[in-house]
């Protein structure tokens, strides 16, 4: 159990109390009640931040980004994070979400209370839709901070967490933060005179990594010369982090740098998976339809166009079982297909043992037109794995992903990333 403890810094207060029980969920059947949820959660403990009071269920963790700079957010575990994480937070190479989780941050640059009047109870009522992304922002401008949730299977438990908050006119008034300095957009280099060049092609071949989090700028800079090409995940409800950094200016600006990207969705995820957030047989197709329209929404967003590749984040399942992988080829093959009516290319990461063999030996179906496949051998090469016959994606339709997580440093920058070779469709 914690003990009580108030901090304070740049961020703004923060309080943690006691908890006297855990957070229980109201029973199976029972009317949704916002007076009784609170009462619950009264007696669990309550971490108050800015204008909100949230309180925390039984088991969570909480973590103050104030006091650990370098805490990556994670959707993973169940957590309450407080305040603005780090532009380069140490977050694993790669991990997959599913677990519900909260962050509450400030609302803005300065993070400033609208005037006005404050209502305690206004989030009682809030709902939490069920999207294809599994998450929830909120915006609190009352209370100065913004809430961004995410769930795995149900969004239940977030929703009476959210509806349980209640806000405070009373939070010590801070001086806004000095704003960040604006970060210069990188120089394009010269148009090469061959219209053949590497940046001309759907496809790229080289050098790539892969990390949870999209690094800073400054960062990606640092490790130019080391690589060619970098995977940013763009969405999905099995997301791993959160993206501080990632939004449609962050992409130009890379592929200023002479990035080339692989944008991944990671959505939901085979029904014999271990994860929560998962697709069963019954809806495989649709949810694989859903998937590829979130896809490609959030690819818009991040200003990367129409005739680009998006690739698919399928983790490992058990390929022996029948019905699960019925299931995953259904799922993969109605992304594909909505992928390439939206005029956008379907790309597949998956395990080289399982979904990547899976839709290799399937008929029937509509395939990604390249893949991603995990076979972590630490052998560069591409074209010569156990898994894959050679008639599948013949070349510039590959990648493979030869080492997982580890740390490495590049001009002064660490990084915990995986290896990637690259020969396939990228932005």
């Amino acid at each position: 159990m914690r003990h009580a403890r108030i901090v304070g810094g740049v961020l703004g207060v923060v309080a943690v109390s006691a908890a006297v029980s855990g957070f229980r969920p109201p029973a199976e059947g029972a009317a949704a009640d916002p007076a009784a949820a609170l009462a619950d959660t009264e007696r669990a403990r309550t971490v108050a931040y800015r204008g909100v009071r949230v309180p925390v269920p039984a088991g969570w963790a909480v973590h103050d980004l104030a006091r650990e700079p370098g805490r990556c957010v994670r959707f993973d575990r169940n957590a309450v994070y407080l305040g603005t994480p780090a532009a380069d937070a140490d977050c694993p190479s790669r991990v997959v979400g599913g677990a519900t989780a909260l962050h509450v941050e400030p609302l803005g640059p300065a993070g400033q209370r609208r005037a006005g009047v404050v209502r305690a109870d206004r989030l009682a009522g809030q709902d939490v839709p069920a999207t294809p992304d599994h998450a929830l922002r909120l915006p609190v401008p009352e209370a100065g901070v913004t809430l961004t949730g995410a769930y795995g299977a149900d969004p239940a438990e977030l929703e009476r967490i959210v509806r349980a908050t209640r806000l405070s006119a009373g939070w010590p008034a801070e001086p806004a933060p000095p704003a960040p300095a604006p970060v210069p957009e990188e120089t394009p280099p010269p148009a090469a005179p061959e219209p053949r060049d590497t940046e001309q092609r759907a496809w790229a071949t080289g050098k790539g990594f892969d990390t949870c989090a999209a690094p800073s700028l400054a960062a990606m800079r640092a490790w130019r010369k080391a690589y060619q090409i970098s995977n940013i995940y763009i969405g999905g409800a099995a997301r791993g982090c959160a993206q501080k950094n990632l939004n449609a200016a962050y992409v130009k600006q890379v592929r200023a740098m002479g990035y080339r990207l692989i944008p991944t969705y990671v959505g939901l995820q085979a029904p014999c998976s271990k994860y929560k957030a998962r697709f069963s047989a019954a809806n495989a197709a649709a949810q694989g339809r859903a998937a590829a329209d979130d896809a490609v929404a959030k690819a818009k967003g991040l200003g990367i166009p129409a005739g680009q590749p998006v690739y698919f984040d399928l983790e490992a399942y058990n390929s022996n079982n029948a019905s699960c992988r019925n299931a995953a080829l259904t799922f993969v093959g109605a992304y594909s297909a909505r992928m390439k009516a939206l005029d956008y290319v379907p790309g597949l990461y998956s395990s080289g043992s399982s979904g990547i063999r899976d839709v290799g030996r399937a008929t029937g179906i509509t395939k990604p037109t390249a893949v991603w496949y995990a076979h972590w051998d630490r052998k560069t090469a591409i074209y010569d794995s156990p898994y894959l016959e050679s008639s599948w994606w013949p070349p510039h339709r590959r990648i493979k992903q030869y080492r997982g997580g580890h740390k490495e440093t590049h001009g002064g920058v660490t990084i915990n990333v995986d290896n990637n070779a690259v020969d396939a469709h990228v932005y």
